[in-house]
């Protein structure tokens, strides 16, 4: 048997074995490992940047998904009267919020019945696809309780607060109201609102994917509650002026009225009313005309009122006394194309007598023996052409125009009440300088119970100090004719008050319309001091728009000045001087 004999090869290495040999060139390893450390270094920058370059900005971003700053409400300060009567205050109220996903449709009815709401309407707010959505606002405690024994998902309730005006709109245009968010919206609630409102406090807490609160980061900032201002206003006699007013307006079809009741020895207002009002509790109510704060923004002529003013500057330049003789008849006086007149005629009167029986002739003759710098530069004393110094929006300043552009006859109407223009409370200040010793008491609606170096007061306007615009035998002379105004045979008998003696002025002013004066429309006026021996209290009353024959400030003024004043006089406790 031939046995072939096997020849042994060579062993080759692997760089010449075919089967040994790499399919893969070598660049391409190359290039693996360069793109793997490029890689490499990328995120080696990048935890770099994160890390240290950027590291704020994602620590941030971080704490946005998980930390929460929540707003701690402040409740906003009560607004009160002089003797810590409440006229607006906070109460606490709350919100019904809901996940309209989370409710089952079979809780409708039972959460429309708690909510008292139509079913219909509770499906409509529902039907919404965000996250969450306010059922209502301003729900009581009773109802919110109610709501959470209901056990429903996805229904919870948050605390809130809601304004509340006891006195309602009696003392309405002085509190004013607040908005849907707490803010001050008009009157002291606006002029306030900074010291009514406090600030709010703050938690920084951590919250899960839930929204819980799990834990807190640093201990919470208290809410500091807004503090209380208290109004010079007494209560009781606002609640008495509305009412006197309201009345007057029934009994007259007049369109609107203002009263004003000034304490005499310092300008405190007492009571500041307007009608029509409004409800502050009632947002569909404040709209219209009767918002309006007419005793303080709304300006006008004021007629023989101001005649006082004039008699005390001609008193005071010694041209004139009490006891002085004026002709006034045949009742009427000629100046230039104008013709100036008297309600009658009234012969030769005194001074005293023309105030009395309101002469327009006596006033007219007076003025033009007047030089007409001094007029002005006397009426600016008086406040007339500048605001009053009360922290309150919107008050007027009337207007006056320079003496250096006065006519005769304007300077003549300037006596009687025509030619210049005043707030309701700019007369019954301008009056508070006849109450005592010729001094001007500012009006003032704020008693500031604040450190004297507190930065929180609001009611520091002391730049214009009260000055003394009359000599105190001028003031006592004008008192005088005050009273014999409201003595019988002036023009303010209805202004008498049985027990006390009193004093005070009419007023019957036309209506300035456009460019003239519309015929038929009146401001009736009065202002007056009482008692007249040691006046405690100012009232200007004004009615604007009598209807019928019965227009003259003793008429429709006066009545409503002796209700307000007698029963003023009681409250405060001033025993009778008769």
């Amino acid at each position: 048997m031939l046995v072939k004999k096997r020849t042994s090869r060579p062993f080759a290495g692997p760089e010449k074995n075919p089967i040994l040999a790499p399919r893969v060139p070598a660049w391409r390893s190359t290039l693996v490992m360069a793109v793997m450390g490029l890689a490499f270094g990328v995120l080696a920058a990048r935890a770099v940047w994160v890390q240290i370059v950027a590291h704020d900005f994602h620590v941030a971003q971080g704490q946005k998904r998980y930390r929460r700053t929540v707003e701690l409400d402040a409740m906003r300060g009560p607004i009160v009267d002089r003797h810590g009567a409440l006229l607006a205050v906070s109460l606490t109220t709350y919100e019904i919020w809901a996940e309209p996903r989370r409710i089952e449709r079979s809780a409708h009815v039972a959460l429309a019945r708690a909510l008292a709401l139509p079913v219909p309407e509770l499906e409509r707010r529902l039907a919404t696809e965000r996250t969450f959505v306010l059922l209502e606002r301003h729900v009581d405690m009773q109802t919110a309780n109610s709501i959470a024994r209901l056990g429903l998902a996805g229904v919870t309730h948050v605390a809130a607060s809601k304004r509340f005006y006891p006195e309602a709109e009696s003392v309405a245009h002085v509190i004013g109201f607040t908005d849907i968010d707490d803010d001050g919206q008009e009157g002291i609630e606006l002029a306030a609102n900074a010291l009514l409102g406090g600030q709010a406090g703050a938690r920084d807490v951590i919250r899960d994917r839930l929204g819980r609160i799990v834990s807190e980061l640093a201990p919470p900032v208290p809410a500091c509650n807004g503090q209380t201002v208290r109004l010079t206003i007494d209560r009781r006699i606002q609640q008495l002026a509305f009412a006197q007013l309201q009345a007057a307006l029934a009994r007259h079809g007049a369109q609107a009225g203002s009263a004003i009741v000034l304490d005499a020895r310092n300008g405190e207002i007492l009571a500041l009313a307007n009608a029509p009002s409004f409800d502050p509790n009632q947002q569909a109510s404040r709209k219209g005309h009767a918002l309006r704060n007419r005793a303080l923004t709304d300006t006008f002529e004021p007629g023989s009122t101001i005649k006082p003013l004039a008699v005390a500057l001609a008193l005071d330049a010694g041209l004139v006394k009490p006891t002085t003789l004026v002709e006034t008849a045949p009742g009427h006086y000629t100046i230039g194309p104008n013709t100036i007149h008297d309600t009658s005629n009234h012969g030769t009167i005194t001074i005293a007598e023309a105030v009395a029986k309101s002469s327009n002739v006596a006033m007219a003759k007076l003025a033009l023996n007047l030089p007409a710098e001094r007029i002005w530069s006397k009426y600016r004393e008086y406040g007339i052409g500048q605001a009053p110094q009360l922290p309150f929006p919107g008050l007027a300043a009337g207007s006056m125009r320079p003496w250096q552009r006065w006519r005769p006859i304007e300077q003549a109407t300037m006596a009687y009440g025509y030619g210049l223009s005043m707030s309701l409370l700019q007369i019954a200040e301008a009056y508070t300088a006849f109450a005592g010793d010729g001094t001007l008491r500012r009006a003032s609606l704020v008693i500031d119970d604040q450190d004297a170096t507190s930065d929180s007061s609001f009611d520091r306007q002391q730049a214009r100090p009260a000055p003394r615009v009359t000599a105190p035998e001028t003031a006592a002379a004008i008192r005088e004719m005050l009273e014999a105004a409201a003595a019988p045979g002036g023009t303010a008998e209805g202004a008498r008050i049985e027990g006390y003696r009193v004093g005070g002025k009419t007023g019957t002013a036309w209506k300035h319309v456009g460019t003239g004066y519309e015929k038929g429309k009146y401001r009736s006026l009065f202002v007056g001091l009482a008692p007249i021996d040691a006046p405690r209290i100012v009232v200007a009353v004004m009615i604007d728009e009598p209807e019928g024959r019965t227009y003259y400030g003793g008429k429709v003024a006066a009545p409503v000045f002796a209700s307000i004043a007698g029963g003023t006089l009681q409250l405060l406790g001033i025993p009778p001087d008769v």
